[in-house]
């Protein structure tokens, strides 16, 4: 690992501005503005790694939460390159087995994500990056805050579509890189594929098919509104072929819920809802 990719290639927060141990705490992170996008997965990112910092620090260090539960994301507006995110998480409860929490993010006051909801597992930091560094970090992160720019985007996996109804159901490989620049973040001891990106792959196979559909206007503009049911049960390592997969389940309105899963030889590694809606005029 180049020590210049720690806290760098998959890191969302520059500052704590405001922590209440245990409790809750209030971020900032500066989008570059010279990537090509920063897509409403990494902002949820951005709000579970404060979480991750509140967590941590209220431990001292002992674990981390890693995977997910959650119940709702609400995807709100879209942010963009040269944004400022402002990061904020509510903690309902933490200790050494699991964090519980909810958190959102604004852009220039305007609410762009919330996560209601959530609940990460604890596992020894360890296992997974370096405590000492770790609280150097969050030292950083409560005191002056880390030099912002650092971040330079991430590339998407490749995914090749494979099978299904065209407008009712689609699935597709996931080809997990074998070395990219965000494992050195996420982690350095123990690389595991974000699940924001997997999830973020699921997503965009579900806009394809609604896409498909007749039940929408032709051309019409078609974008995420809430995703439901989020569960990681298994770490994806560098390398791995994920299957992913996605079925339309009805239409209400203007909306259309979809059943998300994602599964490495035959095993569930996810599953998620996600609803898709047609913007309003």
């Amino acid at each position: 690992m180049r020590m210049t990719d720690h806290f760098a290639a998959f890191s969302f927060v520059d500052r704590i501005t405001d922590l209440v141990p245990g409790i809750r705490a209030r971020g900032r992170f500066a989008i570059p503005p010279g990537i090509e996008e920063f897509p409403a997965c990494l902002m949820a990112e951005a709000v579970g790694q404060l979480a991750a910092w509140v967590a941590m620090s209220h431990i001292d260090f002992r674990g981390r939460p890693v995977a997910a539960l959650a119940r709702e994301t609400r995807f709100l507006h879209a942010a963009k390159p040269g944004d400022t995110l402002d990061l904020a998480v509510e903690v309902e409860d933490c200790d050494d087995e699991a964090v519980a929490y909810r958190g959102w993010a604004e852009v220039g006051g305007v609410r762009a994500i919330e996560l209601h909801d959530c609940l990460g597992p604890m596992l020894p930091l360890a296992e997974f990056d370096d405590p000492a560094a770790m609280r150097e970090r969050f030292a950083l992160l409560t005191g002056a805050g880390a030099p912002a720019g650092r971040f330079h985007g991430v590339a998407r996996p490749r995914v090749t579509r494979d099978g299904g109804e065209s407008g009712a159901s689609a699935t597709a490989t996931l080809a997990v890189p074998a070395a990219a620049p965000f494992f050195n973040d996420h982690f350095p001891r123990r690389h595991v594929f974000p699940a924001t990106l997997m999830l973020d792959a699921q997503i965009g196979l579900a806009l394809d098919l609604a896409t498909e559909s007749s039940r929408w206007h032709a051309g019409a503009a078609l974008s995420p509104v809430r995703m439901t049911h989020v569960k990681v049960r298994s770490f994806t390592p560098p390398g791995a072929s994920l299957t992913i997969a996605a079925e339309m389940r009805g239409r209400e309105g203007s909306e259309a819920t979809f059943m998300l899963s994602a599964q490495a030889e035959g095993k569930t590694v996810a599953t998620a809802r996600v609803v898709i809606a047609e913007a309003s005029s």
